[in-house]
């Protein structure tokens, strides 16, 4: 078994200067946090996997494709492979886990 805390995530994404930290890979997927703080960019890119976010924390809007939504804790999106998407009007700082699957490269 592989447990983890989200505190102490936090804690390690911080201390290494990145916005992002993946904590758990596997053959089928990867997990990882994401941090932005409020009225930052979102720098991505569109990934080659699918990838599911789910909210811990924060508001922001987000967009996949054409389409845009409210985000809050609880939210979850899915963003299909080769998909444009990025996160705005980022409110509240938000952490968000991130899983892809096949794992991200």
């Amino acid at each position: 078994m592989k447990a983890f805390r989200l505190d102490e995530l936090e804690a390690e994404r911080a201390a290494n200067d990145g916005a992002y930290l993946q904590f758990l890979r596997e053959r089928n997927m990867s997990v990882g946090l994401y941090a932005l703080d409020a009225g930052v960019q979102d720098p991505q890119q569109p990934h080659s996997q699918d990838e599911v976010y789910f909210v811990v924390s924060g508001r922001a809007s987000i967009t996949v494709g054409m389409e845009t939504t409210q985000v809050a804790r609880g939210s979850v999106v899915y963003v299909p492979a080769g998909v444009a998407h990025k996160f705005h009007h980022i409110s509240e700082d938000l952490r968000v886990l991130v899983v892809f699957s096949p794992p991200e490269s």
